[in-house]
């Protein structure tokens, strides 16, 4: 096995011998030099793994023996070893780049323990990683065996995102493909408890132990903070965000607000016509299409008017919980990123607005985009690219300023959650219904519609589901795992364009296990 070269430079060097041989022992090679000219010379004709460098040498000093290492080499790590502990000098260093910093007299533990850490922790963190990933793939699989509930449904989903995540920092582990075909089991078992449960859920008095559904997110998150805030309260809705979407956009705001997370179950079809407005309602969409026929036939019109009037859903949701806001409901719906770059410049004049509903509609475009453009087919063709998509985004766009400006608000709250996550969709599955059926790939309504009972749940009483009628004789059907509709007419062709590609409506923990973040500023 290949050995880590050192180069350490101190012109004391005989002092370190000790400290060197011990080093050699443990496996690394250590050349040695006595000055910075000797150094640079060094660092020009050989490779280095790591440098530990005097800070106090005659001559060349080793803040401008670093300066000019770096010019030679910017990507070798450095250790700084001083005398002083003057915080003037440290911050001189770290701001050259060092890799870290020790202080006269170091111990040979010291030495060792720092080239482990620069040298070695990716190794060792890929050992240990593997090692917890499978102790945990035998835990989720034990679990699945045992009729998991709601809660422990939650619970193994964050255990298959926070692997997802790891697996992005450490692809040398060869374990991707054992994590998707693991997340492939449980979207399957997850896929018949929710079409064992589900019905049963939506009907419940309220008495029995179900999960929170997407009626009730605004009324258990939203509403007990208007009560008892005396700031504004920012109601973000991110279209089609998943949890670990999510979570790569959390780290540019952990060091601006106290954040906590829960989380919920969307409704059926995860989809946007019927889980945003539900979202905002307080109501599942057959209770809006019965309490609000005005509303609902209007949106109904078209689908693609189905969420034109969540300001007014969200107002009617207020006056039924006798909430009395302080100042107007305000709401603003983001489309495209004139409107963001407009919404960001103005976020100061809703300082004092008691509640303000956003819905951020970017990452449902690029979910529906990615099937259209080859571009992003090629930019995100997997789950760790999307996620890599949504972090690049997130960290230049108008969104991150805005919450980096709420952030410096008095006493301002923000709640984020989402209307529903998505799936890539691996396998298609034949449908049959008459011209009227609606066109979307994960769920569809309609007469007459047939599909094999393995790839979907066959819904042939909408109100059972407390979903709307949407006129006589119409039945739904929602896709389990990852499978996706196609018509017979062009069925190769439509089967080849949609593979691979993000989806929504259906059943899958991607898009039912949901966020609902609280953050409080820490300023």
């Amino acid at each position: 096995m290949k050995r880590n070269k050192i180069l350490w430079v101190d012109d004391e060097i005989e002092l370190l011998r000790s400290h060197i041989i011990f080093l050699n022992e443990k496996g690394y090679d250590v050349d040695t030099v006595t000055n910075g000219e000797d150094a640079i010379s060094q660092v020009k004709n050989k490779s280095f793994d790591l440098i530990f460098l005097d800070e106090m040498m005659p001559g060349l000093g080793g803040i401008e023996t670093l300066a000019q290492i770096k010019e030679i080499q910017p990507n070798i790590p450095v250790v700084m070893i001083t005398k002083s502990e003057e915080e003037s000098l440290m911050h001189d260093a770290i701001g050259s780049k060092i890799s870290d910093y020790l202080i006269k007299p170091v111990l040979p533990s010291q030495v060792l323990m720092v080239c482990k850490k620069l040298l070695e922790s990716k190794k060792i963190s890929v050992e240990y990683a593997a090692k917890d990933y499978l102790n945990d793939f035998r835990e989720i699989s034990n679990k699945l065996l045992t009729n998991p509930d709601y809660d422990e449904w939650i619970e193994i989903y964050l255990k298959l995102v926070g692997w997802d995540m790891e697996l992005d920092i450490h692809p040398e582990i060869n374990l991707r493909q054992t994590l998707t075909e693991q997340k492939k089991e449980c979207n399957k078992e997850f896929s018949k408890y929710i079409e064992k449960e589900y019905k049963s859920w939506v009907n419940s008095t309220g008495k029995d132990n179900v999960p929170i559904l997407s009626p009730q997110v605004t009324e258990k998150y939203v509403i007990p903070l208007l009560n008892k805030s005396n700031g504004p309260l920012f109601y973000f809705v991110i279209d089609c965000l998943r949890l670990d979407q999510w979570l790569v956009m959390e780290k540019h705001l952990i060091g601006l607000f106290n954040i906590q997370k829960d989380y919920y179950f969307s409704i059926l079809p995860s989809a946007t016509p019927y889980a945003r407005n539900s979202l905002f309602a307080g109501l599942f969409p057959s209770e809006i299409e019965k309490n609000f026929p005005e509303l609902w036939e209007s949106m109904s019109d078209d689908e693609n008017s189905m969420n034109k009037f969540e300001k007014e859903l969200l107002q009617l949701l207020l006056n039924r919980k006798k909430v009395k806001l302080n100042n107007e409901l305000k709401y603003v719906k983001i489309i495209d990123p004139d409107v963001g770059r407009s919404f960001e410049q103005n976020i100061l004049s809703h300082k004092k607005t008691h509640l303000l509903a956003v819905v951020v509609n970017f990452l449902d475009m690029i979910a529906h985009g990615r099937s259209d453009s080859e571009i992003l087919k090629e930019i995100a063709p997997d789950e760790p690219a999307y996620r890599s998509l949504t972090n690049s985004w997130f960290q230049h766009s108008y969104l991150l300023n805005v919450f980096r400006t709420i952030a410096t608000i008095p006493n301002a709250k923000v709640v984020v959650t989402t209307d529903h996550g998505s799936i890539r969709t691996i396998r298609g599955a034949k449908v049959l219904g008459d011209k009227e059926a609606s066109s979307s790939l994960r769920f569809k309504y309609g007469r007459n519609l047939k599909v094999d009972d393995k790839n979907a749940i066959f819904i042939k009483q909408p109100s059972d589901y407390k979903l709307p009628k949407h006129g006589a004789a119409v039945s739904y059907i929602v896709a389990k795992e990852d499978y996706y509709f196609i018509y017979p007419t062009d069925y190769h062709k439509y089967l080849s364009y949609y593979k691979d590609s993000f989806q929504h409506g259906g059943i899958s923990m991607d898009e039912m296990i949901l966020p609902v973040i609280t953050m409080e500023s820490k300023a």
